[in-house]
């Protein structure tokens, strides 16, 4: 596992990436997240912009982990929902297939109880032309 000096310096790495995000100055006009004070634990700076809407690459925490070179970092933070975990493998997989075979069951049950209604107005439908 993972030894207790790495939990402590996650721990804080941990820490420090909350009150980033928490406390970001957010620039509505530039539509942006600028960082309010020094992390140098995650390698930020005062007044680096974390987020923006435009031609900007994100911080990764992933990556603020492997650059203090921790060993096991996928196990200290679980799969992005884009590429997936055991929640988007069970939603994808299990959960789809049962569902789809259960709703073509039920329709095919429903067709074969369903009896044919007398077609209104002798089949002439709604408009009468009297020709």
């Amino acid at each position: 596992m993972v030894s207790s000096a790495n939990e402590e310096l996650i721990n804080e790495l941990k820490a420090q990436w909350k009150n980033l995000w928490k406390e970001r100055i957010d620039d509505k006009v530039r539509a942006e997240g600028i960082a309010n004070m020094d992390y140098s634990m995650l390698f930020v700076e005062k007044g680096l912009v974390i987020f923006a809407t435009r031609d900007f690459r994100a911080l990764n925490f992933k990556e603020i982990l492997a650059c203090h070179k921790l060993a096991d970092v996928d196990r200290v933070i679980p799969p992005s929902p884009q590429v997936g975990g055991w929640g988007k493998f069970i939603r994808s997989m299990i959960s789809s297939t049962k569902s789809s075979n259960r709703v073509r069951e039920t329709r095919q049950l429903l067709e074969k109880e369903k009896q044919k209604q007398q077609l209104k107005k002798g089949g002439r439908g709604w408009l009468h032309f009297q020709f």
